[in-house]
């Protein structure tokens, strides 16, 4: 590795040091991290698409199953983002970005080889929506090297880009994939055709769509990106943030953000295709995961403007109107529990796209809360030397890090949570309407906590 990758010196914070060099690099290096989190995160949900067609394949799998499989990448990929949130002060972002996008061939390869058989056991395509797990945990790495290249006056737009932007990939995946399995792109190479009631379809395509682009990808992150020493640290450096009580306010808010994001990304095709029985539904779904990855940074720039917690509390209390409006568009099931007549699929949608866009915009504005709730501890618990406050700065800096990763780790059990509790609610019941009644009384809980703890006049932590 050439010096020219190891960044020795490295301090946002000094405007001379930003303006002169500082600038250049940082946005070298969140426009070569944002096409690879777009990847991890289009490897991620890669399942919550290839369910619905797996049936029309020929896989007998029950409904409760396809859940399952939309939800285990969640389960795992909340896991790593555990570890993922530690690994760049310990390894480096060059290093751990290059890495971890080179993992994702691994799952997209193999569901590629695993659709092509419809005798492939259950058992086998649960260990490959594990493997997709590995697409969710790097949001956490990635998330947690870029905040280290912007001061922090400037994180919210910048982590806010970079998560936005990532998160397209869900909408990229539901949009292409559909598409790529249509026509036999990789000729002789991606194997035969399954043949439907539709005609041909190449479900492999699902899978080996993404390789060229992994690749790619991962040579970009080698070459394009640096490694900072001046933000190296060890994993108890960094595990003070569990002694912290920002954090596990925080964990909990951004499992209502992000983890409804993600949830409703992952069951959603499931859900409408289930309840409304609608064939443009596949055609439709993708749009809400597109509003709130494209408004994420839009809810750093709004918290950087008038305060993360502000933001914030009134997003809840939209998501806690946007669900119940989708309880009640929701058609009534009949003496089987099966969907019955009524319903309102246009105004179902409308209510997911509140949810899809509320959810995006709190994603950027909780995250703007924790970079500055650690860093603002710190220094306001510093001596008054300016060597204190540089110190104190950099301190917090690594502790709002691993606490932007370990954030999104408990926010991605969403992902899990959402897609088994519809799943649940739909096998006793017919309907998803248990489901949503537990999501709207979770968010009317995160409206109180945001307002008690940060929002309201003489908060304990205003932000």
């Amino acid at each position: 590795m050439t010096s020219m990758t190891i960044i020795q010196h490295w301090n946002p914070e000094d405007r001379k040091f930003w303006d002169l060099s500082g600038r250049a690099v940082a946005r070298r290096n969140l426009w070569v991290s944002v096409p690879a989190l777009a990847l991890a995160f289009a490897v991620w949900m890669l399942w919550s698409v290839v369910v619905v067609h797996l049936p029309a394949a020929g896989f007998r799998y029950s409904t409760n199953q396809l859940f399952w499989l939309t939800a285990l990448p969640a389960l795992c990929g909340a896991t790593l983002r555990i570890f993922y949130a530690f690994a760049v002060p310990m390894i480096g972002g060059r290093r751990f970005t290059t890495l971890a996008t080179a993992s994702l061939l691994v799952p997209a390869v193999g569901i590629g080889l695993a659709v092509q058989d419809p005798n492939t056991p259950f058992e086998w395509m649960v260990v490959l929506a594990l493997l997709c797990g590995l697409g969710g945990g790097n949001f956490a790495s990635s998330m947690a090297n870029i905040s280290f290249f912007f001061p922090s006056a400037r994180q919210g737009y910048a982590l806010g880009l970079n998560a936005g932007l990532g998160h397209l990939g869900v909408a990229l995946v539901q949009l292409l994939v559909p598409l790529a399995i249509s026509a036999g792109v990789f000729g002789v190479f991606s194997g035969p055709a399954q043949q439907t009631v539709e005609g041909p379809m190449w479900l492999q395509n699902a899978g080996f769509i993404w390789v060229p682009l992994i690749l790619a990808s991962t040579a970009t992150a080698w070459f394009g990106m640096d490694d900072l020493a001046a933000t190296h640290a060890g994993m108890a450096q960094q595990a003070v943030i569990f002694t912290r009580r920002h954090n596990w306010l925080m964990c909990w808010l951004y499992l209502g953000t992000f983890g409804s994001f993600i949830g409703f990304s992952a069951s959603l095709p499931m859900l409408a295709q289930s309840q409304f029985q609608r064939a443009d539904a596949l055609h439709l779904v993708w749009l809400g995961p597109l509003i709130g990855a494209v408004l994420r940074p839009l809810g750093g720039w709004m918290a950087d403007h008038w305060g993360g917690a502000r933001v914030t509390f009134w997003i809840f209390v939209a998501m806690a109107l946007a669900a119940s409006a989708a309880l009640l568009f929701l058609p009534a099931t009949d003496t089987t529990g099966q969907p019955g007549h009524g319903g309102n699929f246009p105004g179902f949608l409308a209510a997911f796209g509140v949810l899809f866009a509320a959810s995006g915009i709190g994603n950027g504005s909780t995250f703007r809360m924790i970079s500055s709730l650690f860093v603002a501890e710190r220094v306001q618990r510093a001596g008054g030397l300016p060597s204190d406050q540089v110190l104190a700065a950099k301190e917090g800096a690594v502790e709002a890090a691993a606490a932007l990763g370990f954030a999104s780790a408990i926010g991605a059990y969403g992902g899990f949570f959402i897609p088994k509790s519809v799943g649940s609610s739909l096998a006793m019941t017919g309907s998803a309407s248990a489901a949503l009644v537990m999501f709207i009384v979770f968010y009317l809980s995160c409206i109180a906590l945001t307002w008690w703890a940060y929002s309201r006049r003489n908060a304990p932590y205003p932000c």
